[in-house]
């Protein structure tokens, strides 16, 4: 049974028994979302994303590059791998550093 999460992505076709699974499990979503590359995938059900935005220097009228890291829970429906691109959507802390979730797999 896959639940409706509030947003317009595409489901996972697999199921899974995760507690912090927004489709299958009890995790709501709320607030940011976050778009990035996937750049690390050790640890165990998380991964680190990385996410670049050009921000402006009004002194020097010019660009710079500036990157974001987050981590984020990787459901046990969903199969990642480094350097995917993936949307991620903001939750309830999961662990002291991880307070995001893996939503859809970018193509």
């Amino acid at each position: 049974m896959t639940q409706n999460i509030g947003l317009d992505v595409k489901t996972p076709t697999k199921e899974c028994k995760d507690v912090h699974c927004p489709f299958h499990g009890r995790l709501s979503i709320r607030g940011k979302l976050f778009d990035g590359k996937i750049t690390g995938d050790k640890a165990k059900q998380t991964v680190t994303l990385q996410k670049e935005a050009p921000v402006y220097f009004s002194k020097f009228k010019r660009y710079a590059r500036s990157t974001n890291t987050i981590h984020a829970h990787v459901p046990g429906c969903m199969q990642v791998k480094l350097g995917d691109h993936v949307l991620t959507a903001e939750c309830r802390p999961i662990a002291k550093s991880v307070s995001y979730v893996v939503v859809e797999i970018k193509e």
